[in-house]
């Protein structure tokens, strides 16, 4: 069985674990930087971007992150999981990782009130998939080697560059596998260095 890590700090990293077992993978939770090692990919859950920040003082998760990600590890970051990967978060700034070139807006979509259900759809066809929005993010600005994968309205909620995704939505949260599955298959090919251009490190 293939194996995937959740990690699972904070957030809903339960309902991430979920939907990797519907599909038929090893889900491994993982909550110290020891237990990256030998994973193909990580899924960064959505939850609050600030708490995770606090919650990964403990261990140099940040340090170790990017050594994954460059020894081959595929990356997939939902809603605050894709504020940490981005280049740069805005209104307010924070830190965050830099391994995706994007620039990101928190809470862009507005307050918890404000959360919605609809289909977004896939770049290059007709096809949708269910999302979910809570306080979710926008993406403001994307580098030129990062590829739309899905559009809300004209605009991107689901990215990809090189061997990192990011989803401004909540995919875990529907039944719908598509997105999970994509990631497995690009984990799958993580050692293949054609899968990751050159990134940018804040």
């Amino acid at each position: 069985m293939a194996r995937l890590g959740v990690l699972a700090l904070q957030g809903d990293f339960a309902a991430h674990r979920d939907a990797l077992d519907r599909l038929g993978v090893e889900p491994v939770e993982v909550r110290r930087c020891a237990e990256l090692d030998g994973l193909p990919g990580l899924v960064i859950p959505g939850g609050e971007s600030t708490t995770l920040l606090n919650l990964m003082r403990d261990e140099p998760w940040f340090e170790r992150l990017r050594a994954f990600h460059r020894d081959g590890g595929a990356l997939l970051g939902t809603c605050a999981g894709a504020i940490l990967l981005a280049r740069e978060v805005v209104d307010p700034a924070q830190p965050s990782l830099g391994l995706l070139d994007a620039s990101v807006r928190r809470n862009a979509y507005g307050r918890q009130i404000d959360s919605f259900e609809t289909r977004v759809h896939l770049t290059g066809g007709a096809e949708s998939l269910p999302a979910v929005f809570i306080r979710a993010p926008r993406f403001v600005s994307l580098g030129p080697n990062v590829e739309v994968l899905a559009e809300l309205d004209g605009e991107p909620v689901l990215v990809q560059e090189g061997r990192i995704m990011a989803v401004t939505f909540h995919p875990e949260l529907t039944s719908d596998l598509w997105l999970q599955r994509r990631f497995l298959e690009l984990a799958a090919r993580s050692s293949d260095p054609a899968v990751a251009p050159p990134t940018v490190v804040a």
